[in-house]
């Protein structure tokens, strides 16, 4: 049997280049490798908008699309919602027990989103309990791989511990995951900040138009320091340079050395090297562009993807959770 993958994203909006490199190239290379399962977390997308559900019903068709148009090939992956899982729901409950509050007030991406999203006097006990629920996401379907980006390094040491107190004390039921990290750990908005985020409107989606993402290109942080175009430049940390790293073809590698040269010399200026960014950047997105249409125009497919999906999904589920219920000696009309 091949080993199994879990993986997915909070439907809370389009995917951007960042989902991209962090998680979304190594989902499509490892789905010939690996049996993959990718999820649609509603449920956890729930814990910061749960009084705007319309908002994460409405994405759960766009980030679909994203996966599809990317080449997440439904015949090879499963792609599920996590709502219908009833098990996944049952399984965070039992895993509660096995975590305090304590441990998950100290993890780093937990900290993180919480200051982020501004919630430190009004935090929701979903989200601070969302490890947990996450941890289950993995185990439901007993995965051996997480792909994810470097960020999500804690939650994938979380689910490792639930795991090994889980086996102690009931029996060895799951393995423990491991995560898989992409070439670009994490991707830079296009302010600089330390990583592209929708909540932070600093991302260029996967979605964009060539117009859209020329215009964000032209707005890119570079260095500060720079005044002209003659001043040398720094391309350590800009923005303007990852991303050429994280997206041109092996064919501009040449040319793009000859720019990081004379960038440091003050020999080209900004404007051109965007350009040149955002022509490499819409090559790439262009047949991203064409499979998302091909989708968006038959809507009946995509909604039968999701389906097929979560059917196959719920089943695994109730086998799993027999097993939960006969290691912890809960099956008592078996």
């Amino acid at each position: 049997m091949k080993k199994r993958i879990l993986t997915g994203d909070r439907p809370t909006g389009k995917l951007h280049l960042g989902h991209y490199v962090g998680s979304l190239k190594n989902r499509i290379k490892l789905q010939d490798e690996y049996e993959q399962f990718i999820m649609l977390a509603d449920v956890q997308a729930l814990t910061d908008n749960f009084e705007n559900p319309e908002k994460v019903r409405q994405n759960i068709f766009n980030v679909a699309l994203d996966y599809l148009s990317v080449g997440i090939d439904p015949k090879k992956s499963t792609i599920f919602i996590q709502s219908q899982i009833p098990g996944i729901a049952e399984l965070t409950v039992f895993y509660m027990n096995l975590v305090t509050v304590a441990r998950l007030e100290r993890n780093p991406t937990v900290k993180t989103e919480i200051k982020q999203k501004g919630m430190e006097d009004s935090l929701p006990l979903g989200f601070l309990a969302y490890p947990v629920s996450q941890a289950a996401d993995i185990t439901i379907v007993k995965s051996n791989l997480v792909p994810v980006g470097e960020d999500q390094l804690p939650m994938i040491e979380q689910t490792r511990e639930i795991v090994r107190k889980f086996n102690f004390l009931y029996g060895d039921v799951f393995p423990e995951p491991e995560a898989v990290i992409g070439d670009v750990p994490r991707l830079v908005g296009i302010d600089g900040s330390y990583k592209m985020s929708k909540s932070l409107g600093n991302a260029i989606l996967l979605s964009d138009s060539a117009s859209e993402v020329e215009k964000k290109v032209m707005s890119m942080y570079t260095d500060p320091n720079r005044i002209k175009a003659n001043t040398p430049g720094s391309i350590e940390g800009n923005p303007l340079f990852i991303y050429l790293d994280a997206f041109a073809p092996e064919a501009e590698r040449e040319k793009i050395g000859k720019y990081k040269d004379l960038y440091r010399l003050g020999q080209v200026g900004d404007i051109e090297v965007k350009k040149y960014l955002s022509r490499i950047l819409n090559e790439f997105l262009d047949p991203i562009r064409n499979r998302r249409l091909k989708y968006e125009n038959n809507p009946k497919l995509v909604e039968e993807i999701l389906k097929d999906g979560t059917k196959r999904v719920g089943d695994i589920a109730q086998k799993t959770m027999g097993e939960v219920k006969k290691a912890m000696k809960i099956d008592y009309f078996t």
